[in-house]
């Protein structure tokens, strides 16, 4: 079962379905089959019982018509005084007798005896006993009942003896025993009785109470299926567990006492059994072969669009990101396409996004490199200078060449961030030179908190800003101030160039970002410094310019993120 569920998605989808379809059509059948076998087991029964109890009906009725004709026999004056010894008409008793028994007379022998027992009319030819004991058997039983009475007779396979014998005593308008109607049921009499009434496949045993045979309708086997019956009801069994193949149904008919034994085939014997189980193998082979094509064909299908969606994920992880799923489905997995799709279409723009922007700083720091005037030239030319300054006696061209040099060396360095602490030692280089070359007309404070200078800061961005304070704020200045400081606000780095110059015009005023190339040409210095910072921190971050308000001059605000240089672990 692990290794089925531990398989790809597909396999475990094709299981899912495969139990899904099999497992409830599994229960349906079983349910159904017992169903099945329990509504034919009832009707079989019902129908049984229906037999058994037209037979019983039968047997009753004969026996209501037996007491009938004793009744009348009794009534009957003819009758009764030809059995009490008197003169008598035989004709006339012979009429009497027929009459009494016209309704039942097919079914069995009538006889009439006196009161000793000795026979004086029948119904049939002469009887083979002339004379009945009146003290023991069926004259005994009757007479001490007072009314009709059967016993079974000792052997119900003899040729030409009755089943059955029953007697009921005749008494004479006084109260006394003149005599006894005697009724013989023969075999034949008692299947013409019960003929038709149990059914076509159905078997038919009559025992009394004690369980000895006395009808049945394959004589041959009447002792041996009474025995095997009265054994398996001493052994505490069931009437329906009696035989393998045949279920049982008995009923008492109470004023015989005799048991009708209904012998009915079972609904589900071995052949029918294995008839019905080759049919269900059958059955759920071709069950089982359609749910595995439905299953299959389902998994195939819902799979399909993950499959897609999973291979446009591969070509997207392979940077392809021209790959749509477009899935014309609606639902989950189509609204899951749709949005797969639009993060791609996304991801597509950025990167496009992403690249312009690499161009654009790319060539933003070209431009701050072609600025340099090549550094290595002038490196070497200064250090010349240097020296040649240090020979003739000038010490100021010392300064600004060595100044210079270390300018031009920050600026050919590999470093593409740099801490804010060096981006201060380059201005005050820078602003030596300058005071050198406006003799001393500028001044330059510095003003970078401690727990500030360890921010790093991308390079050189601090001096475009001052030299754009020199070269247009400066202007016309008696005295210029230059003014750098550096603050933390709103968990960001601020970093100000504040001067005391003439100002700015008011189109330049406010976000940099926002401002037009063509107003950015006298300013270039400003534009490419406030396009690293836009593309290197993104939106929210650049330059801000603005007039001071405690006096003349302008501010310049650079704002970063606070991203602290690692120090190396000991």
């Amino acid at each position: 079962m692990k290794k089925i569920w531990s398989g790809s998605f597909r396999r475990r989808l094709f299981w899912a379905f495969l139990a899904a379809a099999m497992i409830p059509l599994l229960l349906c059948a079983g349910s159904l089959l017992q169903i099945f076998r329990l509504r034919l087991t009832d009707a079989a029964r019902t129908e049984a019982q229906a037999h058994l109890n037209s037979a019983l009906y039968a047997v009753e009725s004969a026996y209501d018509g037996f007491d009938r004709a004793a009744e009348h026999l009794a009534g009957d004056d003819v009758v009764m005084a030809a059995l009490a010894g008197g003169q008598a008409d035989s004709a006339q008793v012979y009429n009497s007798l027929f009459q009494a028994v016209r309704e039942v007379r097919s079914y069995a022998r009538f006889d009439l005896y006196d009161r000793q027992g000795r026979w004086r009319y029948s119904t049939q030819a002469l009887p083979s006993q002339r004379a009945i004991p009146v003290n023991w058997g069926v004259l005994r039983a009757a007479r001490q009942a007072g009314s009709l009475r059967f016993v079974a007779c000792e052997d119900v396979n003899a040729q030409g003896e009755p089943l059955l014998q029953g007697a009921a005593p005749l008494y004479g308008p006084e109260g006394g025993l003149d005599g006894y109607l005697v009724v013989s049921l023969y075999q034949s009499g008692l299947r013409q009785l019960v003929a038709g009434k149990y059914g076509v496949q159905n078997s038919l045993l009559v025992v009394d109470r004690f369980w000895q045979p006395v009808y049945c309708d394959q004589p041959s086997q009447a002792a041996a299926r009474a025995e095997g019956l009265r054994q398996h009801l001493l052994a505490g069994g069931s009437l329906e567990t009696a035989e393998e193949d045949f279920i049982c149904t008995a009923a008492q008919q109470p004023d015989t006492g005799l048991y009708l034994v209904l012998q009915r085939p079972q609904v589900f014997n071995r052949n029918t059994l294995d008839l019905l189980y080759t049919v269900s193998l059958g059955c759920a082979a071709l069950g089982l072969l359609i749910c595995v094509g439905l299953s299959w064909k389902l998994s195939r299908q819902m799979f399909r669009p993950i499959q897609r969606l999973h291979s446009a994920i591969q070509a997207v992880g392979q940077n392809d990101l021209n790959v749509r799923v477009q899935l014309d489905q609606d639902d989950e997995l189509g609204a899951l396409a749709k949005r797969f799709d639009g993060m791609v279409a996304a991801l597509k723009l950025n990167q496009a996004q992403l690249v312009e922007n690499q161009r654009e700083l790319n060539q933003a720091q070209i431009r701050m490199l072609q600025a340099q005037l090549n550094p290595h030239f002038l490196c070497n030319t200064l250090d010349t200078m240097k020296w040649i300054s240090k020979i003739n006696q000038v010490p100021q061209v010392a300064v600004m060449s060595t100044d210079l040099a270390d300018i031009l060396r920050f600026c050919i360095s590999p470093d593409e961030f740099v801490p804010l602490r060096r981006e201060g030692e380059i201005l005050q280089r820078y602003m030596e030179i300058q005071r050198i070359r406006m003799s001393g007309a500028i001044s330059f404070r510095l003003d970078l908190p401690e727990e500030l200078a360890d921010c790093l800061t991308p390079k050189m961005i601090l001096q475009p800003l001052v030299e754009n304070a020199v070269l247009h704020g400066m202007d016309g200045a008696e005295h210029g101030e230059i003014w750098v400081r550096a603050r933390e606000q709103d968990g960001k780095l601020q970093i100000q160039v504040l001067d005391n110059g003439r100002g700015l015009p008011t189109e330049l005023l406010g976000p940099y970002a926002r401002r037009d190339r063509e107003l950015s040409r006298g300013h270039l210095g400003l534009y490419n410094v406030d396009t690293i910072l836009i593309k290197y921190y993104g939106e929210g971050f650049g330059l801000y310019l603005e007039n001071r308000t405690d006096g003349p001059g302008a501010v310049v605000t650079a704002t970063l993120p606070i991203r602290r240089e690692e120090k190396a672990q000991c």
